[in-house]
Formats: structure tokens, sequence, C-alpha cells
């Protein structure tokens, strides 16, 4: 379990690092909001299996590219 959050506290901080990077694009930003969310997802649901980590994050981070604002 202490694993699990420790995956979870980094992810979310590098998604908020990534985030705000003034420079980038709407859909640039909505991408690497849904891999941090994604990736944050993977991990819980996998117990923080680094595999599920990835895998929330690629398909976070496709499902936040293909977001129109």
């Amino acid at each position: 379990m202490k694993q699990s959050l420790k995956t979870v506290i980094v992810i979310t901080s590098l998604a908020a690092m990534v985030t705000g990077c003034a420079g980038m694009s709407h859909r640039d930003r909505n991408t690497a909001i849904g891999a941090g969310a994604g990736a944050v997802v993977g991990s819980v649901l996998t117990n923080g299996d680094a595999l599920g980590t990835i895998g929330g994050a690629a398909v976070g981070g496709v499902i936040g590219h293909q977001i129109h604002h």
C-alpha cells in the first residue's frame, strides 16, 4: 500500500509540473493532464504495478489528446 501511495504522489507531482508549462498548446496540456490522471488511475487499480501505471498513462494521454475544448 505504501508503494502505491508513493507512486500516486510522484505521478501527480510530475503531472502538475508538466501542466504548468506556459508554452504548451491547449491540446498538449489536455494530453499531459490525461496522461497524468491515467497514470494515477492505472497505478491505483493495479496496486502500483509499473505496467498498469504506464498503460493508464498511455490511455489517459490518448483520451486527453482527443478532447476538444
